[in-house]
């Protein structure tokens, strides 16, 4: 008589992939379209001399977002949802403000860039063809899914972004330059390279990646039933958000990296769009870099345009007390979804009207630098409201580099809106 096997026990690799989570989705989806411009401008201007911001930007990164998940672990709720039991209605309505126009510009901006890079690939297909085509496959597939299978479809587009990483190693680099540029920070004190890291630091530190975060925290507990917040569960949700961070920093430290060995060296100095950049890799680094560089800008497009609007539709749910959540049908939560389509439409529509994704990125990079340091402001003083969080407020390391996120942010902002009025 044989005895019977127990069942197969999962790899290490497959416990480690099931359990993360929120973090990487949001740690991935930071390097969107306009996120991929951002650096590649930086590269291309300065080329490996910004290097040094990824070291800089990780750790705050990580204490903010981990701050957002631990605020949406604890209290099951949304940021918005909490400003608005626990703060005066002005804050919200400030954040409302600020925030969409900011969401759907960069939404806009996104769309058109995944729209021009297919018509690269594709040049006998116009690129407003294309953009109307991944918005409505973006919208069927965010209405149609349920939250947990959109959610893993999420987490398995997060792996395009690894083509960045392949990059480097198909074209000639200098790796000992590569290592002093990003161990010695490098400063030129004029207009354009403070605006670059300004735009760096924009770019990284989203707020709207604050919302998301603790809404998709918040949503994951609701999904566990009964599970007591612990800190064996905050330990958890940390390692998920310190590697969805760590994650983004590396993709942002080879795209930059990518710029600044090939199009830097090869004197072009000035790219404005994700397309643009493609087309400069493709004389320069030849059709290997050329094609993964466009891929990477669709996938990564089609990861973070779900996060932008889904944050965008719990940020107005939450304000108005609709039904919301991912996980409802549509005909349980039609304010909810209205928000999602209106808001493809209307980035859509951006296309349309004249203005450019620099334009789009431009604007809602200053919103989002205005908002950032109220937002961080904010986020601190929930994350050590005991009324709130109970024992699980700010210890004196988040405490400390959420304090530096803040000054910062504050002076990214104000450099941004100098440099925008009166530079």
């Amino acid at each position: 008589m044989e005895t019977p096997q127990a069942p197969a026990q999962p790899g290490r690799l497959s416990r480690l992939w099931k359990s993360l989570g929120p973090g990487l989705v949001t740690g991935a989806s930071d390097d969107d379209p306009s996120g991929i411009a951002t650096y590649t401008q930086a590269g291309a201007q300065y080329g490996l001399a910004t290097l040094w911001t990824t070291l800089i930007t990780f750790p705050l990164m990580a204490a903010i977002q981990e701050m957002c998940a631990r605020i949406g672990l604890v209290t099951s709720q949304g940021l918005c949802g909490i400003l608005r039991k626990t703060y005066p209605k002005p804050v919200l309505w400030l954040m409302l403000l600020f925030s969409v126009p900011a969401i759907v510009l960069n939404i806009g901006a996104d769309i058109a860039g995944m729209g021009a890079v297919a018509n690269l690939i594709f040049p006998q297909v116009h690129a407003q063809a294309f953009s109307v085509v991944f918005t409505a496959l973006l919208l069927a597939a965010i209405i149609a899914l349920p939250y947990q299978r959109l959610a893993s479809v999420l987490k398995w587009l997060c792996a395009v972004l690894l083509v960045y990483l392949a990059v480097p190693f198909i074209t000639r680099t200098d790796w000992m330059a590569v290592l002093r540029h990003a161990l010695v920070p490098e400063f030129h004190f004029d207009k354009a390279f403070v605006g670059v890291l300004v735009a760096i630091l924009g770019t990284t530190i989203s707020p709207y990646l604050f919302f998301w975060q603790t809404t998709m925290e918040a949503e994951v507990q609701l999904h566990k039933k009964q599970v007591v917040v612990d800190k064996r569960l905050i330990r958890e949700m940390g390692f998920d958000v310190d590697l969805g961070m760590l994650f983004s920093s590396i993709v942002m430290f080879f795209i930059i990296l990518t710029a600044g060995s090939t199009l830097y060296t090869a004197g072009i100095h000035h790219i404005d769009t994700v397309a643009e950049a493609a087309e400069a890799l493709r004389p320069v680094a030849g059709d290997a870099a050329y094609y993964l560089f466009a891929i990477g800008v669709i996938g990564t497009g089609f990861l973070a345009i779900p996060v932008l609007s889904g944050c965008l539709s719990y940020i107005v749910a939450e304000t108005f007390g609709w039904q919301e959540g991912l996980d409802k049908k549509f005909h349980e939560a039609p304010a909810f979804y209205g928000v999602v389509i209106v808001s493809l439409a209307v980035g859509l529509g951006i296309n349309y009207l004249g203005i450019s994704p620099i334009q789009a990125l431009l604007w809602s990079a200053i919103l989002y630098g205005v908002t950032a340091p109220v937002l961080i402001g904010i986020l601190l003083h929930i994350a050590n409201n005991k009324a709130v969080m109970g024992e699980f407020t700010n210890g004196r390391v988040s405490n400390l580099l959420g304090g530096l996120a803040l000054v910062l942010m504050t002076l990214a902002a104000g450099c941004l809106v100098y440099f925008q009025f009166f530079g």
